[in-house]
Order: structure tokens, then C-alpha cells, then sequence
């Protein structure tokens, strides 16, 4: 028989939950090709270092690397140190330094693994003394990191740009100066406020429309070093709007959380491939149905990805930035580490409810790939918060 077991409702009260006895849906191994799939990974934080966990941060490496080789060997790419693993969340610069170096180094032993890390400007805090010069030069030392390593660049936003600029030609003095001096073409990341709050008026202009006018002015000035974007704005119809705009060598990678399906299926004009903080949480359905997009099964990736939508708008569910709380629990749940503890403390930043309800999802989405395991890690949860 199915586990049960008692989880507790946003209304307050408590029902009895059997889980579906789904067979957890396995993900394809080999390479995915029509598609680029990329997951934005977390970090497994180490419960047990002696440190002030609200100040410091200590990583289990063996864990934090085990999890990039099962995204690789399923096929996916890996984008590493990006807002998932909480880049600006309390995992600094620093640490992501540290966090590159191994998970490119370990790519290389892998046939087939792909990996791109995030340069940004986490150490330079937003100030009144904060000028572009001091932008471009923390964007220089990060990318000048990950390429000194053999890694590829995300280029991130930075909240330092964003509180420094006086309007949209500062972006492109920024941009267009890092993208000068980059040897490989580059990823640019478009997080919108709803992500990171301090982000709000990003390329300039509080009005979209106009942002977005800013960003497609730099992806032409300097389209042969831009792999692609990456669109993080939760809004579909302005993703499919700006990826007609784009030069052909340019690619949308879709960050839309709450319709995935859609961006990376395409239409008659085209496609977006993915970087997705959910790919962490449904690797073996992403795996399963971009393979099966390789085959030109579309009914099958449309089959295998509609039951984790409902799942991905609950962990990306407002307020979407503490989404990193969802994924970890994810893991937590599936066995990927040993416990529900991330750097910062942010495992508290979702309610026992709300956690309660993505084990549900992910059960109907067949995403629990050790039902009984994940039973059980469900009522350790439920008994710290006072549910027997």
C-alpha cells in the first residue's frame, strides 16, 4: 500500500494524505539536442560545520557536486552559482569563487557535461560612492575568474548598476564594455524585481517596454559575443516578443517558471531553450521530455511536463525570490542530501503548509523518486513543526 500520512492546510486545518503510488518518472540518459535544458542548481549547505550559520558559509562539497552529475547525467546542462544556489541570498562572491572552480573542474571529467557560471557583482554593495567605473570593474575581476578556470559566463544582473545608472546609456557603456573584452560569447541574465526587488528599473526604465527596448539595442551592437538571454520575467508574450526581435545567432533561453512548456515547444516562429531554477526540482521530466522533443514526440514532452506546472507555479509562488526554499526541500525529499538546512537559515522562509502542498504536487507529478523515502522525510518536517 501507498504511504500515508497527515499534512496540514493553508486554511489551518489537518487531512489525512495518501500518495498516489505513481511511478516516479525516470529521465533519459545521452544527449539532448534540439533543445539546450539548463538547470540552475542549487548548493547543499553543511549542517554540521561549526560556524554562525546567519553570517557564514560552508558548503557540503561532496553533495553539492554528487547533484550537478546527476543533472549531467541526464542530459542537462548545469548553471552554476546563479540566483538558485542564492547568489545575493547569503552565498557571496566569495564562496561562488570556490564553487566554480570545482564544478568546472569536475565537468571536465564528465563526457557530454555543460556548464556556464554567473559573474555579477555580489561584492560591491549599492552606495552613493558606487560609480560605473567600480561596476565594470567588479563585472572584469568575476568574468575574468570564470574564464581563468575554462568556464563560461551568465552574465548576471547587478544590483549595483541598477541603484548607480541615470538611464539606459549607462547599461550600454556597462554592457557594451564587459562584452568587449569577453572570449567566448556570454549568456545575459534579465532577473526581473519580482526575483530580486533591488533589480526594479533594470536596463534604465521602470516601464518594460522601454527596458526592453535597451537590451535588444546591445544584444545588435554586440550580437557575435551574446550566446544568448536568458528572460526571467515570468511574462510569456514579452518573451515571444523580443525573441522575434533577436539576430539569428542569438538565443532565448526562457526562464518563465510558470509556462515552460510553451516557450520551449515553440511555434512557427520559433523557440526559446531553457535556464530554469525549476530544472533543479523536475530534472527527470525535463530529461524525459526534451528527449522526447528530440524524437518529435510533442505530445509526449506536452504529457510528461503538463502534471509539473502546477508544481513550478507553487515553488515560484509569490514571494517568488524565497522559490530557493521549494528546491532545496525538493532535493531534501528525493534524497539528493541528508537534510532540510541551507546556507542563511533559509529553510524557514516557506510555511510547513505551503511546503506540505509541493509534496503533494510533486507526488502528482511523479517526481518523488523514492515514495516511501520521501514519506518519511515529509513527517520528519511535519514533526519539528509540531504535526504528529
Amino acid at each position: 500500500m501507498s504511504p500515508s500520512l497527515t499534512l496540514p492546510r493553508a486554511d489551518g486545518t489537518l487531512v489525512r494524505y495518501t500518495l498516489s503510488g505513481r511511478t516516479p518518472i525516470a529521465g533519459a540518459p545521452g544527449p539532448i539536442r534540439s533543445r539546450v535544458g539548463m538547470a540552475a542548481v542549487h548548493v547543499v549547505a553543511d549542517p554540521l560545520a561549526a560556524i554562525n550559520p546567519t553570517l557564514d558559509v560552508a558548503l557540503d562539497w561532496d553533495a553539492t557536486l554528487a547533484f550537478r552529475r546527476h543533472i549531467w547525467s541526464l542530459g542537462l546542462a548545469v548553471a552554476e552559482a546563479m540566483d538558485t544556489s542564492q547568489r545575493g541570498m547569503g552565498f557571496p562572491w566569495s564562496s561562488a569563487k570556490e564553487l566554480i572552480k570545482r564544478s568546472v573542474t569536475e565537468a571536465k571529467m564528465i563526457p557530454g557535461a555543460v556548464i556556464a557560471s554567473g559573474a555579477g557583482t555580489d561584492d560591491l554593495q549599492p552606495g552613493p560612492r558606487v560609480t560605473l567605473a567600480d561596476v565594470e570593474a567588479a563585472y572584469e575581476e568575476s568574468c575574468g575568474f570564470i574564464e581563468s578556470v575554462g568556464g563560461r559566463i551568465i552574465l548576471m544582473a547587478s544590483r549595483a548598476l541598477a541603484a548607480c545608472a541615470k538611464g539606459a546609456d549607462d547599461y550600454v557603456k556597462v554592457y557594451g564594455r564587459i562584452l568587449g573584452q569577453v572570449r567566448e560569447p556570454v549568456i545575459i541574465h534579465w532577473l526581473g524585481d519580482m526575483f530580486d526587488p533591488a533589480l526594479a528599473g533594470y536596463w534604465g526604465s521602470h516601464d518594460l517596454d522601454g527596458a526592453a527596448e535597451t537590451l535588444l539595442a546591445i544584444v545588435s551592437d554586440c550580437a557575435p559575443k551574446i550566446d544568448g538571454v536568458k528572460i526571467s520575467l515570468l511574462d510569456q508574450k514579452r518573451e515571444l516578443a523580443m525573441r522575434r526581435r533577436f539576430p539569428a545567432s542569438v538565443r532565448m533561453y526562457t526562464g518563465d517558471d510558470f509556462d515552460y512548456p510553451t516557450t520551449i515547444g515553440g511555434d512557427a516562429h520559433g523557440y526559446s531553450d531553457a535556464l530554469l531554477g525549476i530544472f533543479d526540482v523536475i530534472a527527470p521530466a525535463a530529461s524525459a521530455a526534451l528527449h522526447a522533443l528530440d524524437r518529435g514526440d510533442r505530445a509526449e514532452f506536452e504529457r510528461v511536463l503538463a502534471p509539473t506546472l502546477p508544481l513550478s507555479r507553487h515553488v515560484f509562488g509569490a514571494p517568488t525570490r524565497f522559490y530557493k526554499t521549494g528546491v532545496v526541500f525538493a532535493a531534501y525529499l528525493n534524497g539528493h542530501q541528508s537534510h532540510f538546512r541551507m546556507v542563511g537559515g533559509l529553510e524557514s522562509a516557506r510555511s510547513i503548509p505551503h511546503l506540505a502542498e509541493q509534496f503533494v504536487l510533486m507526488d502528482a507529478a511523479g517526481l518523488l523518486r523514492d515514495p516511501e523515502q520521501a514519506a518519511e522525510r515529509m513527517r520528519r518536517a511535519l514533526t519539528v513543526a509540531g504535526v504528529s
